[in-house]
């Protein structure tokens, strides 16, 4: 099995928000990815004490644990349950209704000897390459269905969080695991894996580099760490061209890649 993984923020002055793991059952039959992008809020409070890295770290330990532990519960069982957990360390002190509590998109994966099984939940990205080389992005898209201009105000982007018609993240309610992608693919049709925040996505969506395919072919022979230089690079080149594309110039940007 290969597995490898590499994350830099978007700001060195700033806490990583993003969080990743991988884990390998004892018995050594299949594994789990777990993959979170932490959702920054705008300046104004969000109800919460915590950091959002406070929140990352904690869903995605829960998330790890019980996708490694609990072969008996589905992905979407496992978000909900680790979704709870979460919320409970911090419900004492901290309003969990806010719209703004602390949140995250979720990528989630577990393979074994039958299938990959897999869950998304909002705007990140989990590839699976066949055997001949193809390549499948799975995706949640409500964020790209958005308009544009319905997302230029914070607080317009508050009336869509976690709402239908908008999009949905990992928050403080269990039952926005049920929003999420999910499936299974039989395990001879899934050669490799990745999963990328929308930091490291951007090499496709934001510059148009290459496509999804071409994507997992960088991962494949350069790694993660190959790809986020590539990132890093063509950000670099935008704000000195003076592109005045929309967003951050740089992200928290992590990728992960695992043969299994």
């Amino acid at each position: 099995m290969r597995t490898e993984a590499a994350t830099l923020p978007g700001d060195p002055a700033r806490p990583n928000e993003d969080w990743a793991a991988t884990a390998l059952p004892a018995s050594g039959d299949g594994g789990t990815l777990v993959l979170l992008d932490g959702v920054t809020p705008p300046r104004g409070g969000d109800g919460c004490v915590h950091t959002v890295p406070w929140f990352t770290a904690r869903l995605g330990g829960a998330l790890t644990e019980l996708s490694a532990s609990r072969r008996d519960l589905t992905l979407s069982e496992i978000l909900s349950l680790a979704i709870r957990r979460t919320a409970k360390l911090h419900a004492d002190t901290c309003d969990l209704s806010h719209v703004r509590t602390p949140q995250a998109t979720v990528v989630l994966a577990r393979w074994g000897a039958a299938g990959v099984e897999y869950l998304v939940l909002s705007d990140a990205v989990l590839l699976l390459r066949a055997p001949g080389g193809g390549v499948r992005a799975v995706r949640d898209d409500r964020l790209d269905r958005v308009p544009a201009e319905a997302l230029r105000s914070h607080a317009a982007a508050d009336r869509l969080r976690n709402r239908e018609g908008g999009f949905f993240t990992a928050a403080a309610d269990p039952a926005v695991a049920r929003r999420a992608v999910t499936g299974t693919v039989p395990a001879a049709e899934v050669r490799a894996l990745a999963a990328l925040t929308d930091g490291a996505g951007r090499w496709v969506e934001r510059f148009g580099a290459g496509d999804w395919t071409d994507c997992a072919d960088v991962l494949e022979r350069e790694g993660p760490a190959g790809l986020l230089r590539r990132v890093r690079e063509l950000e670099a080149a935008d704000a000195a061209a003076g592109g005045g594309r929309r967003g951050k110039v740089h992200d928290d940007a992590t990728a992960v890649y695992v043969e299994p």
